[in-house]
C-alpha cells in the first residue's frame, strides 16, 4: 500500500475515505481471539495465521493505507451482555483510545495530506455507560466523534434510543458516525436524531441477492411478478442511470444466474441511498425534512 502512494492512488478513488480499526472484525471472530490489556490475538479465518493488534500497530496500519478518516481501536461487545461486561469492555476502550490518541499525535501521515482520528462511543445498550463514554469521547475535542457498538442484533428501539442519548452529549459542530447502519429507515430516523455519518455494507450485501431498494419499497427480484413487469426498477429517482432498467430484464438476470444482475443492483442500491441522503439533506436546508421523513419511511419500509 505504502509502495502505490497510499489507497487513493491503490485504487484511483480521488474522494474521501475511512478505514476502521479492525475492532469489529475482532467481535465477528469472538471465537478465534483472546484480548488483553495490551491487544487482541486472533486467527485468521482464512488461513489460519496468526496476528496481534494494538492501538498503536492499528495506527501504523491506517497511517499506511492513508485513509482521510481513521478509527480508534476499540471492543465491540456482543449483544446481549451482562452489564459488568460491557463496563469492563467500555473502559478497556478508552485506555485503548489514549494510546491511539497518543500514537496518532505522535506520527504524521505519509503521503501529504492531513489524517483524522475519531473515537468510538462504546457502552452496549445500557444508558449509563453510554453517556459516561460520550462524555470522555467528547472531552477529547477530536475532530469528529463515532458511535460503535450497534447493529450488532439489538432492537431498533434500542438503536435509536442509543443515538438520541449519545448526541445530546457529542458536539453539534463535529460529525457524528453511527458505525454499520443501516436500511433506509434507520438512516433517516437516525439523521432525524442527530447521526451525520453511516456505513453499512448492507445495500451492497443485499443487492447480490436481488433485494432491490426504491423510492416506493423494496423490491425482491427473484420474485416470479416481476417478469414480465417492464417498467423501470425506480421511476422516481432520476440519479441513477440503473434505475432504468426494467423489472423484467433485473429478474431475467438473477434467474439465469448471471453476474450482470448482481453489478446492475449493486448500483442501484448504492445510488439509491446516495439519493436518499440528498433528498434528506435538501428537507433539512427546507425545513421540511420532519414532515418528508414521516411520508418516505412508511413507503420505504414496505415490500413491493
Amino acid at each position: 500500500m505504502q509502495q502505490a502512494g497510499g489507497l487513493h492512488q491503490f485504487i484511483g478513488w480521488p474522494h474521501p475515505m475511512l478505514t476502521d480499526s479492525g475492532g469489529y472484525q475482532v467481535y465477528s471472530l469472538s471465537g478465534m481471539r483472546k484480548i488483553t490489556e495490551e491487544g487482541v490475538t486472533f486467527q485468521s479465518h482464512i488461513d489460519g495465521s496468526r496476528h496481534f493488534f494494538t492501538p498503536e500497530n492499528i495506527m501504523d496500519i491506517q497511517r499506511t493505507i492513508g485513509a482521510d478518516i481513521i478509527m480508534a481501536f476499540d471492543e465491540c461487545p456482543p449483544y446481549p451482555c451482562e452489564y459488568q461486561y460491557a463496563k469492563t469492555s467500555m473502559l478497556l476502550t478508552h485506555r485503548w483510545l489514549k494510546r491511539c490518541c497518543d500514537r496518532f499525535d505522535a506520527t504524521q501521515g505519509l503521503y501529504g495530506y492531513e489524517q483524522t482520528l475519531f473515537p468510538i462511543v462504546q457502552g452496549s445498550t445500557y444508558d449509563d455507560l453510554r453517556r459516561q463514554s460520550a462524555e470522555t469521547i467528547a472531552s477529547l475535542e477530536r475532530e469528529g466523534n463515532a458511535i460503535g457498538g450497534v447493529s450488532v442484533g439489538e432492537p431498533a428501539e434500542d438503536m435509536y434510543r442509543i443515538a438520541d442519548n449519545v448526541c445530546q452529549i457529542l458536539p453539534k459542530d463535529k460529525p457524528r458516525y453511527l458505525m454499520g447502519v443501516g436500511t433506509p429507515v434507520n438512516i433517516l430516523e437516525c439523521i432525524a436524531l442527530g447521526i451525520d455519518m453511516f456505513d453499512c455494507v448492507l445495500p451492497s450485501r443485499n443487492a447480490r441477492h436481488g433485494m432491490i431498494y426504491t423510492s416506493e419499497g423494496i423490491i425482491n427480484m427473484k420474485n416470479a411478478k416481476w417478469k414480465d413487469d417492464f417498467t423501470p426498477l425506480d421511476t422516481h429517482q432520476v440519479a441513477s442511470s440503473s434505475s432504468q432498467y426494467s423489472k423484467a430484464y433485473l429478474h431475467h438476470l438473477f434467474r439465469c444466474e448471471e453476474l450482470l444482475g448482481m453489478q446492475i443492483a449493486t448500483l442501484q442500491n448504492l445510488s439509491f441511498y446516495l439519493w436518499l441522503v440528498n433528498e434528506a439533506r435538501t428537507h433539512i436546508l427546507n425545513d421540511t425534512f420532519a414532515s418528508w421523513k414521516q411520508n418516505m419511511i412508511v413507503k420505504l419500509d414496505r415490500r413491493l
